[in-house]
């Protein structure tokens, strides 16, 4: 196996195993489950800015990570399916610092409302399925904005210093 091949490999895995522990540190908190969701590891969705193994590593640990901490399947598809779409749109975004989190703010903002409302139930007595939709868009994306924009930035500054060192090209 090339040493590229190894690298990316370990790369992904490393990551998808701090996106596991992370959730649950944030799911012993309290702090990963229902409409305002604060999952520490969505702040190393901006990983991608640094390297393309971001994106598989990131995808199986939600997947992982949903699978451990009992979610429902529409959350085990659909969650995943989103921090994989929000890895791949910063990816295409690496080349802009400041855009690196506003694809998974945006994937989970727009799909993971869809997942509370059909995939637990969770609506709200007195208001239409539209109207919790954009209820809970706005709390999974005031979670998102802390997670990714506010956490994760602090996340890609921190390491732009150590990039050469934590993220070699091989």
């Amino acid at each position: 196996m090339k040493k590229r091949n190894v690298l990316f490999l370990t790369q992904a895995a490393m990551i998808a195993a701090v996106y596991v522990v992370l959730t649950f540190i944030a799911n012993a908190l309290g702090l990963a489950n229902y409409a305002v969701q604060v999952r520490f590891s969505e702040a190393l969705t901006v990983l991608p800015y640094f390297t393309p193994a971001a994106i598989p590593g990131l995808w199986i640990g939600c997947l992982l990570s949903n699978i451990l901490t009992g979610c429902a399947l529409p959350d085990i598809i659909f969650g995943s399916m989103a921090t994989l779409l929000g890895a791949l749109g910063t990816y295409a975004l690496r080349r802009q610092k400041w855009l690196a989190p506003l694809c998974p703010i945006l994937c989970n903002m727009f799909i993971i409302p869809l997942v509370l409302i059909y995939g637990y139930g969770l609506l709200i007595e007195g208001i239409s399925r539209w109207q919790c939709y954009g209820y809970y868009c706005l709390t999974v994306g005031l979670g998102e904005l802390i997670s990714c924009g506010v956490l994760g930035m602090i996340l890609l500054y921190a390491l732009q210093r150590y990039r050469g060192k934590i993220f070699p090209a091989a």
